[in-house]
């Protein structure tokens, strides 16, 4: 399968996982601290289902059909209407808007997932279909997870679907960690052995993530799982497994300190 016929499929995979633990969650359990800062699980919810529509109107709309991007006055009135939404509506929301969003790229046939090209709006340049469903993939599995975590607090991204993210970190969408990363904590540059994955985090400038060989300055011992959660600012202490550490020239603790989170 190609990248963005297997992150399509993780994508159903995603909604479909937190769809049953959505439709199974008690009205008043929505209200319980997620593993986002500051978020309940139904804001995290809120987000997923905000994003889901505005993508479905400003981004795959105009990709596919040629219609006009809206403006953000667009945007601003569908967060409004979902932040005062209650929180089984956020819900219902997401259930729904999220549902549209994966049936319709699992509905694109095989030649417009390889050739389509799709403008986002804070990028200077189209990018692939795959690359925009990675994007979608990142937030479904990292909110997923925030959500999940709120209910099992041995909760996990799946191992398949972190192999897809890493795919697309160390590909197209590597300057999403460049984002995320703020090297002028650290100070130096470091390189990292990402466990066994044959990965290595560099850290420079910026952020890069690689396929590499050669000598490492650092090593981080455990599952790529928990190392993409430690880059988008979700290893705190007390969602770090055991026996996950690292070693070398750099800490666990000034890793976190350059991946705040998002």
């Amino acid at each position: 399968m190609t990248l963005a016929e297997r992150s399509i499929a993780a994508l159903r995979t995603d909604h479909d996982l937190l769809a049953a633990l959505v439709a199974d969650t008690p009205e008043d359990a929505l209200t319980a601290p997620s593993g986002a800062d500051d978020w309940v699980v139904a804001d995290v919810l809120s987000h997923l289902g905000s994003g889901a529509e505005i993508g479905l109107a400003a981004t795959w709309k105009p990709a596919l059909e040629g219609a006009d991007v809206p403006d953000q006055e667009f945007n601003r009135t569908v967060w409004d209407r979902w932040d005062n939404l209650p929180a089984w509506a956020q819900a219902a929301g997401f259930l729904d808007f999220d549902e549209r969003l994966v049936t319709l790229l699992e509905n694109l046939d095989p030649e417009t997932r390889e050739s389509l090209k799709v403008r986002l709006g804070f990028l200077p340049a189209p990018i692939s279909l795959a690359g925009a469903v990675g994007m979608r993939l990142n937030e479904a599995e990292l909110h997923g997870w925030d959500v999940r975590v709120a209910y099992d607090p041995a909760a996990e991204l799946a191992g398949e679907h972190a192999e897809i993210l890493a795919e697309h970190l160390a590909g197209e969408l590597g300057f999403m960690l460049g984002f995320a990363a703020k090297t002028e904590r650290l100070g130096r540059p470091v390189t990292v052995a990402v466990g066994d994955s044959g990965y290595v985090l560099t850290l420079e400038d910026g952020a890069t993530l690689a396929q590499a060989a050669g000598t490492t300055s650092a090593t981080f011992s455990g599952s790529l799982a928990a190392f993409l959660r430690l880059v988008a600012g979700r290893l705190k202490p007390e969602h770090t497994p055991a026996g996950v550490d690292v070693t070398g020239d750099v800490t666990l603790d000034e890793l976190r300190a350059v991946f705040p989170g998002y």
